[in-house]
């Protein structure tokens, strides 16, 4: 294939094409399930009704005028890219990120993705014992994730596609309020947008967790929790109260010396956590929320806010 060619057919540098044609190599992909079985897979994963009706509108049929042949290479490639790192939990960029105003097939290409690796994940839980349940109850952050896209006016895709190649290599799972993310000595905890961060959900959470992991997987070893977020940013204590959900979520963890994380930018994070916009102007940001209100007055201070990470033992 013409590497060139077809980098800017979809609009990408050639080095993304790459990156894709090297990881995939001549690795086995996976199937689509059938069309007519799309509704049922796409509710049960927690897509909406109108984030559903555009996938299945995109569906790459046989000979479907939305679906170029460079578009069907990277569907293909991309799939067999993810499926060749089952059970890894390093982020994975599945592709590279495509000009989604072109129609459904481009904006959701890996969804698409995402739906031809179901089964892939699933009999990989199944090999682990996992219940059905727990699969489904992650499997179903795409439909969460879409859902904020739509809310972002599609600004936050590019970000989240690499986020849920995690869920389909069985690195990540939902057990309450919190995601658990296989690492190496440590389970990195995630929080999804999915109701208050109570005590009381995050204890249940975290002694769901020990006793999951190593009942699934017995020759992993872990030693900690560990988080890297915004939400650790000890600046939050200047505005909220001590007993906040989130106030009290940090006195868990033991903080690392701060150190830049490149090409993450806590200010964009936050604001696409608390109010799901990165183009709103600062001043035009709703404040409503405690939370909203410190944000925006830290940053019209002319103040930054800081990712940071920390952990506390199993």
């Amino acid at each position: 294939m013409d590497l060139e060619d077809t980098a800017a057919r979809l609009g990408v540098t050639v080095e993304e094409v790459g990156r894709v044609h090297r990881l995939a190599g001549d690795r086995p992909s996976a199937p689509l399930p059938a069309k007519a079985d799309a509704p049922a897979i796409l509710d049960r994963l927690g897509v909406r009704p109108d984030d559903a009706a555009e996938v299945v509108a995109g569906w790459p049929d046989p000979g479907s005028p939305l679906w170029t042949p460079e578009l069907r290479w990277l569907l293909d490639r991309s799939t067999a890219l993810v499926r060749a790192d089952l059970g890894g939990h390093q982020w994975l960029p599945p592709g590279p990120a495509l000009p989604r105003d072109r129609g459904p097939a481009w904006r959701h290409l890996y969804v698409y993705a995402y739906l031809a690796l179901v089964d892939v994940v699933t009999n990989y839980h199944r090999e682990h014992g996992i219940p059905d349940a727990v699969s489904w109850t992650t499997l179903a952050d795409l439909g969460r994730n879409l859902a904020i896209d739509r809310r972002m006016n599609r600004e936050g895709w590019p970000v989240m596609q690499s986020w849920l190649t995690l869920h389909t290599r069985g690195a990540v799972y939902e057990l309450g309020r919190l995601q658990h993310h296989r690492g190496d000595t440590a389970l990195s905890l995630h929080i999804p947008d999915s109701g208050p961060l109570t005590p009381q959900a995050v204890t249940a959470s975290l002694d769901e967790a020990r006793a999951f992991f190593p009942r699934h997987f017995p020759d992993e070893h872990y030693t900690a929790f560990s988080c890297g977020s915004w939400l650790l940013d000890p600046q939050l204590r200047e505005y909220l109260p001590e007993d906040s959900n989130i106030v009290r979520f940090q006195q868990r963890f033991e903080l690392e010396p701060h150190e830049e994380q490149e090409g993450l930018d806590a200010d964009v994070e936050v604001r696409r956590f608390v109010f799901r916009t990165l183009s709103t102007p600062l001043e035009q940001l709703p404040r409503d929320t405690v939370l909203q209100r410190a944000v925006v007055d830290h940053l019209r201070a002319g103040r930054h806010w800081y990712w940071r990470r920390g952990r506390f033992p199993i």
